[in-house]
């Protein structure tokens, strides 16, 4: 009943106001117009059934629809410190604004960050520290299939699509890219012109939707690609298998995006919703991507082939490398992506709960890699909030050769962690198709405020190694990296984490390992497990519990057990277990068959 008597009071009291008005005039209109306009929509809140609060609270509800809309800008402005913010603290952020702009980026007066907090992480310098060195460093990608390797520089502009950036933000990093001498991920929306304009080296990254080299039904055509790859500009081909803000979903672009250009750059039908499909189409298991890898490299003339992940099962990495191991080829590099990427919109659920975060996924892959032998033949990217010159060090260590940044180049770019990217509201125009928005990025300055920020972030990254006692980044180890486990404890990364020797999957894989390396199948991706329930239906010799075939020399060791002990637990008897050679139990167990 008192919201009732609130609206008709509002009424009355416009209805005063007006007669006032037509009586006096002045200033007496400007009050009529108001209290009319609340009155009305008073009245439409108390009749409209979408929102309880303004039903309750007719007039007054709206302030709590206010205020939400504007809380991340009084959260950012006025209540989070400078180093808890999310996803990137101010600190972060104001690290990339002045590096960008070329102004001073010291801080006085020591570090803000609790240093005694778990999860801390500090670098080992040395008593003999020495200069930076002069030189740019640079990565080889190309392996031995590859005839047209390219040097990559140490940081890179990571995946963003033309259609979820603005023309002027693509361009002006691609210009960025074409003064610095690094590279520039296109994303999987193709090649656009903004991407040509200014020259800068490309790594064309094709997703499962083909942007730029499909089908009309939205298949991969081999001849539409094989005329863009042999594109002198085009420096390196990525196939996304997924990506960090949406790992295993697909992306939709809304048909009311599709422009002419954004059609033309895709190959879709201008105003037409574009579905990126979850999986490719070219490839269905391990050994299939392999082969389309090999049949990419072919097309593009010999240019380095890879392909992006956020991982997810370690048993579907493994499965890959069986495949490198069984068909003799193998990608020229694979840049890991942590699930805490984030340029794409995804739902909520997606970007908390799925997909493996940059840490640990990039020391997956490294083991992996070099636990099958193959790591010195694949060069590995990490891209997942890479912003300063200390990150690039500390994925280096982790497993890494060379990173790539998205949300920084934004931020170089003008970005204002507005979080509005999927609105096409962009306040700052990078993230928005709105030309009025848009305009407002000045392509000659922006794309310097990328150049500088690049080439200083990696100078950092050169005086640290060099406070390290370092000559070189493939110098670095992961005892040169500290964690703070608790309150009183830190260990490096040597102590914390399991690192593989080479070949070490191949001859004995650990207890650790051992569960995923029989899980991983060449011939399918699979679910974690799968693999190991069938290893129930082995022939087993009913006396001694295990095949007759399996009977070789002594055992190896896992652990404290002879691996073939974990072997037979796995199918159930281990009382009668013989003595299995390492290799051997791989060889018919884990599905391997050897090196081609």
């Amino acid at each position: 009943m008192v919201r009732w008597l609130i609206v008709v009071g509002v009424w009355l009291a416009g209805l005063a106001a007006l007669a006032l008005a037509l009586g006096i005039g002045s200033g007496w209109w400007i009050l009529a117009v108001i209290a009319l306009a609340l009155a009305c929509l008073g009245t439409w809140d108390l009749i409209q059934r979408r929102h309880s609060i303004l039903r309750n609270y007719p007039i007054l509800g709206h302030a709590r629809f206010l205020l939400e809309k504007i809380r991340p800008e009084i959260q950012q402005y006025f209540i989070e410190s400078s180093t808890d913010g999310t996803p990137f603290d101010r600190e972060t952020r104001d690290l990339v604004y002045e590096r960008a702009k070329g102004t001073k980026d010291d801080e006085p007066f020591g570090t803000e960050r609790d240093v005694h907090a778990p999860g801390y992480e500090f670098m080992a310098h040395s008593l003999r520290a020495r200069h930076a060195p002069e030189a740019t460093p640079t990565v080889r990608l190309g392996g031995p299939d590859c005839t047209q390797p390219y040097d990559i520089a140490l940081l890179n502009v990571s995946a963003m699509s033309f259609g979820s950036l603005s023309a002027n933000a693509v361009e002006a990093m691609n210009a960025g890219a074409a003064r610095g001498g690094f590279a520039h991920d296109t994303g999987e929306g193709g090649i656009s012109p903004y991407h040509r304009k200014h020259g800068g080296d490309l790594i064309w990254e094709i997703g499962s939707g083909y942007f730029g080299c499909r089908t009309p039904d939205g298949r991969f055509d081999p001849e539409i690609f094989a005329a863009k790859a042999v594109d002198p500009q085009v420096k390196a081909i990525s196939i996304k298998l997924s990506q960090g803000a949406k790992p295993g979903l697909g992306g939709v672009l809304p048909g009311a995006k599709v422009s002419q250009e954004i059609a033309d750059t895709r190959g879709v039908p201008v105003g037409v919703t574009v579905i990126s499909p979850p999986a490719h189409s070219a490839f269905d298991t391990p050994l299939e991507l392999i082969e389309f890898i090999s049949t990419l490299r072919a097309l593009s003339g010999g240019k380095p082939v890879g392909f992006k992940l956020c991982v997810g099962s370690r048993a579907e990495f493994l499965g890959i490398c069986k495949a490198m191991l069984e068909t003799g080829t193998a990608p020229d590099f694979i840049i890991v992506d942590g699930s805490e990427g984030g340029t794409g919109a995804a739902p909520v659920e997606f970007e908390d709960h799925m997909g493996m975060p940059l840490t640990e996924g990039l020391m997956l892959v490294h083991n992996a890699l070099v636990g099958t032998g193959l790591r010195d033949r694949i060069r590995i990217g990490a891209s997942g909030k890479v912003a300063s010159g200390s990150d690039i060090v500390k994925r280096i260590i982790q497993g890494a050769d060379f990173t790539l940044a998205a949300r920084a180049m934004l931020f170089a770019v003008g970005c204002i962690q507005a979080q509005a990217c999927h609105t096409n509201h962009c306040p700052v125009g990078v993230a928005t198709q709105d030309r009025a928005r848009s305009r407002s990025i000045d392509v000659p300055d922006k794309s310097a405020r990328v150049y500088r920020f690049q080439k200083s972030t990696v100078a950092s990254a050169k005086q640290l190694i060099a406070s390290m006692g370092l000559d070189g980044f493939d110098e670095l180890r992961p005892s040169m990296l500290n964690r703070r486990v608790d309150a009183i404890t830190t260990k490096t990364y040597a102590d914390l984490y399991e690192w593989l020797q080479s070949g070490e999957l191949l001859e004995d894989p650990p207890a650790g390992w051992l569960n995923d390396w029989i899980d991983a199948d060449a011939a399918r991706f699979l679910r974690v497990g799968r693999a190991a329930a069938s290893l129930r239906e082995v022939p087993v010799d009913p006396v001694d519990g295990l095949h007759a075939e399996q009977v070789g020399p002594p055992p190896v060791r896992v652990g404290e057990q002879p691996l073939q002990v974990a072997v037979a637990r796995r199918i159930g008897d281990v009382g009668t277990a013989r003595p299995v050679a390492g290799r051997e139990i791989t060889r018919i167990l884990c599905g391997y068959k050897g090196h081609r």
